[in-house]
């Protein structure tokens, strides 16, 4: 049984920085997708980052990039969503998930929201302007 959980969420003013971190239990072996995705209220949840846990390549929605960064601790079995330049917009329930099968490329992560098969509870994220 895969478990994810994530921790760092919180309120914030627009233009601060939060920093999200998903923990996979023990028995989690991640072979090859980690990502980030929100849920607004009204609105169907979207794809935020993900990562190729094997060669650590990072994908971005085109609206946070150059604001957040992901990454992966293959040792500790985390990965963490670094948000910076916080806009009210970003306001969201913010997911981690992983996908057990194999997943290439950016559309893979991007369609994640649909398709990825582990996913955590999910951390709220406010940004106050």
């Amino acid at each position: 049984q895969v478990q994810l959980v994530e921790s760092g969420g919180g309120l914030v003013q627009a233009g601060g920085s939060l920093r999200l971190s998903c923990a996979a239990s023990a028995r989690t072996f991640i072979r090859y997708a980690a990502g980030w995705f929100r849920q607004a209220p009204g609105k169907e949840r979207e794809f935020v980052a993900g990562i190729n846990w094997n060669s650590g390549a990072t994908y971005f929605a085109d609206d946070v990039k150059g604001r957040f960064t992901i990454s992966r601790d293959r040792n500790k079995n985390t990965v963490d969503l670094q948000m910076t330049s916080l806009k009210p917009e970003d306001t969201a329930v913010y997911y981690c998930a992983v996908e057990k099968d194999y997943c290439s490329g950016y559309t893979c992560y991007a369609s994640g929201s649909k398709t990825f098969d582990y996913w955590g509870q999910g951390t709220q994220v406010t940004v106050s302007s």
